[in-house]
């Protein structure tokens, strides 16, 4: 088989539009990890036992199983109970509400790592508990912690090809698509590999951006 270039030119304007839709899910499903992610975090540090042994509970059965067996429970079981989401809209959700529990470990990490000193000020300062995290813990706590941050985005990000198994034409969906028409794989797969090459090293230069940006505050 020969590599076409022209043809691989031809389909890019095609692909780019499915880029577009992979983009879109992987910074919506970061926001939603990350503010999920947040909150996990927050919960485990609960005054109440069992507030903390439900959130670990919760988040080690969505770690130890597969996002593709979430993502599928979502599209197709929730309708049967009356919740039918559009797919990209499912999608991002199960992409976020996966990785947030990774997400929380790390804020974990980072919230652990404040000095008790700053958390015993804060209390004696009078300062409710929302004053104390907004303005003490998570600006200490989120800086060192950027990068690991960044990585679960770009495995988010390498994640999405798993949304053209319920229909979304993102990057990978599209590339199927225009394969099955044209029964030509080559070029279009290898496309695919090229733009999520590309989005991964840009992705990595941002974060390292803005790890520096943090870290001269």
């Amino acid at each position: 088989m020969i590599f076409d270039l022209s043809y691989m030119l031809q389909i890019t304007p095609l692909l780019l539009k499915g880029a577009v839709v992979t983009l879109q899910a992987t910074v919506l499903g970061t926001l939603l990890a990350a503010i999920l992610g947040l909150g996990l975090a927050i919960l485990n540090r609960s005054r109440f036992r069992l507030v903390r042994h439900v959130t670990t509970a919760v988040m080690m059965f969505v770690r130890n199983t597969p996002l593709l067996i979430q993502l599928f429970f979502l599209f197709y079981v929730l309708p049967q109970y009356g919740i039918a989401l559009p797919a990209f809209v499912t999608g991002t959700i199960a992409l976020g509400i996966h990785y947030s529990t990774y997400m929380a470990e790390v804020y974990r990490a980072g919230i652990a790592a404040v000095p008790r000193g700053q958390w015993e000020a804060a209390y004696a300062l009078n300062m409710t508990r929302r004053q104390m995290w907004l303005r003490v813990v998570l600006p200490q706590a989120i800086p060192p912690i950027i990068p690991a941050l960044g990585n679960y985005t770009v495995s988010m990000l390498k994640e999405t090809p798993l949304l053209a198994t319920v229909g979304i034409l993102e990057l990978l969906g599209m590339a199927l698509f225009e394969a099955a028409r044209t029964y030509r794989y080559y070029e279009p797969l290898t496309l695919v590999g090229i733009i999520f090459l590309i989005f991964s090293l840009i992705s990595a230069v941002l974060i390292r951006m803005l790890e520096k940006r943090f870290a001269t505050r």
